[in-house]
């Protein structure tokens, strides 16, 4: 019981952190976005302004995100037995498809603009990209120690945004010496197909938890070695691994027995199994006990 309880306050804790760090990351991309807007229309520069759409498409992303990772903290209850922490994965999505839509259009206006550069106010888009690197820079200081995907994502966001903000600032130093207004715009695609790769990436680690695939991090092979070794173990059916929100994993297996065992010694058996798979990463194991003699209907389609 003692295991559950301390997993519990440690993955809560994890849990507020996570929320306290989007909340920041939120209100510091809100108040940049309108910086960003505003300095965009003074310098007519259509890469601040495409940032400035991608910005505001994350503070609406970031803002769900603080929402649905507050909901996640939520006990479970008699529809949702595990809680709710994939809301935070649901966050993740939504985040993601704000960002592609964000970027096909940039990408559409960034082209016209390459066909027909527009003069922009190089020195404007010197400062704006300074204080873009600073404020960006401060929010994934914040997230950067988060463990949550729901932090990764924003994360990386924001690393995007820095990214960005860096090209810009190179940019504008270009245009200040040389007058090539065509780099703006190109600037632009080359920002946006960088964010669309980064979504991608970020949509193929949230896929596998949505389809309930083995955590990554966590070795199969080296649990059931582990397994093996109880005493009175003969063999391992029905192992099956899976993680709710990249955090909180979980596990089911069927220990068979060489031999019958009465009630306390199960129990020992299971404590043991309970206490070597939290070190390998299990917060949630449910654990069977059969014999030889019996047959595991649940394993007849096992590979």
């Amino acid at each position: 019981m003692s295991h559950h309880h301390n997993h519990s306050h440690s993955h809560l804790h994890a849990h507020s952190d996570a929320n306290k760090n989007i909340a920041v990351a939120f209100f510091l991309n809100l108040l940049f976005c309108i910086i960003e807007l505003i300095g965009g229309l003074y310098t007519g520069s259509i890469a601040i302004l495409s940032d400035a759409l991608h910005d505001f498409g994350d503070s609406i992303a970031l803002g769900l995100a603080w929402i649905f990772q507050k909901i996640s903290e939520k006990k479970p209850t008699a529809r949702y037995t595990y809680g709710y922490k994939r809301f935070s994965l649901l966050s993740a999505i939504i985040n993601s498809v704000v960002l592609i839509t964000g970027s096909i259009f940039v990408l559409y206006e960034s082209i016209q603009r390459i066909a027909s550069p527009v003069e922009t106010n190089a020195k404007g888009m010197l400062l704006l990209a300074v204080l873009g690197v600073i404020v960006n820079g401060a929010a994934i200081l914040r997230l950067k120690k988060g463990s949550s995907i729901n932090e990764r994502v924003v994360s990386l966001h924001l690393l995007e945004d820095v990214l960005g903000w860096i090209a810009i600032l190179i940019a504008s130093i270009v245009m200040l010496f040389v007058n090539v207004p065509v780099l703006d715009p190109i600037l632009s695609v080359v920002i946006s197909i960088f964010i669309l790769y980064n979504v991608y990436r970020n949509m193929r680690s949230i896929f596998p938890v949505i389809l309930q695939g083995k955590p990554d991090a966590i070795d199969e092979k080296e649990i059931r070695e582990k397994l093996m070794i109880l005493p009175g173990i003969k063999d391992i059916h029905d192992l099956h691994i899976w993680t709710m929100d990249s955090e909180y994993n979980i596990l089911t297996v069927h220990l068979v027995l060489k031999e019958k065992k009465g009630i306390e010694e199960q129990q020992g058996i299971r404590a043991q199994a309970r206490s070597l798979l939290k070190e390998n990463d299990i917060q949630h194991a449910t654990i069977e006990i059969e014999y030889e003699s019996e047959s595991c209907e649940w394993c007849e389609n096992e590979t």
